[in-house]
């Protein structure tokens, strides 16, 4: 629906195979949803090996019913009065919809298999050749769209770029929490008992009182605070404790954080097992 309400109906273009299905429409008017499923397959047999049985069946499904509501939608068109609107709201709908795609597990093919290859092969991190195929697609679109839709075109990535950060990462913000107090032991094992958080005792100093206290650090999803929160007044109601965001957390109960090396490797060490199973 954002390709072709917002994207054709302004002639925008967009990165990847989606791209250059936009280009084949604007210049040799080959309708979106066949172009789109045409180099998907293509690209879907070549990597093949790159992925993982349930996430390919995931990304057929994907790349099915994005090339079947492309083919749906296609009479659908809205051009833009205020023309700055058009990226807004094609990036929002389609960041939004492979944020969905990615948090079922699934994949939406294209360049994503392509960087794979290029990550084996030319030891290229993933995120760089990600960027490098969109732009040999957004570059050469200046001369089919125009300079001023080719700039409108890098608003709807970068809006499609946030749209899907916060689907991936932003439903589900994590809290960071702090509590001071002289039952800490017992606070720490009814959240250990009742909400299964691991948790960090830190030494404190009162700066009045010069004594020692425990101080909890713990960081939890925002479903588990009003819990942790009863928790807390239930058992000391003079408890001191504050509730921060926490923009991202690495490390055992969460996620870890890899450099380009190690993900290249696992990569490697994937395909390697995958090509000895054939």
């Amino acid at each position: 629906m954002g390709i072709n309400m917002f994207s054709v109906a302004n002639h925008l273009g967009e990165g990847g195979v989606t791209g250059i299905s936009l280009l084949a429409f604007y210049t040799l008017d080959v309708p979106v949803a066949i172009t789109s499923f045409v180099l998907n397959g293509i690209i879907l047999v070549i990597g093949f090996r790159f992925l993982e049985k349930s996430t390919m069946r995931l990304t057929l499904l994907a790349t099915l019913l994005m090339s079947v509501f492309l083919h749906l939608t296609a009479a659908w068109r809205y051009p833009m009065e205020t023309i700055i609107l058009a990226p807004l709201c094609s990036g929002f709908l389609v960041g939004t919809g492979l944020g969905l795609v990615m948090q079922a597990g699934g994949s939406t093919a294209g360049t994503d298999i392509i960087a794979l290859i290029f990550n084996k092969y030319l030891g290229w991190s993933t995120s760089i050749a990600l960027v490098v195929l969109d732009l040999f697609v957004v570059g050469p679109s200046i001369f089919v769209i125009g300079l001023e839709n080719v700039v409108l075109t890098v608003v709807h990535l970068y809006v499609q770029t946030k749209v899907l950060d916060f689907i991936l990462e932003g439903f589900n913000p994590k809290k960071q929490v702090l509590i001071i107090s002289e039952r800490h032991q017992e606070i720490a094992d009814a959240i250990d008992k009742k909400i299964g958080r691991g948790m960090t005792f830190l030494e404190g100093e009162g700066y009045y009182s010069k004594s020692q206290k425990k101080v909890i650090l713990i960081v939890v999803n925002r479903h588990q605070l009003m819990p942790l929160n009863r928790i807390v007044t239930a058992i000391d109601p003079k408890a001191f404790f504050t509730i921060s965001e926490a923009q991202s957390v690495i490390g055992e109960g969460f996620s870890y954080l890899i450099s380009d090396e190690q993900y290249q490797q696992k990569i490697n060490d994937f395909i390697d097992e995958q090509s000895q199973q054939q």
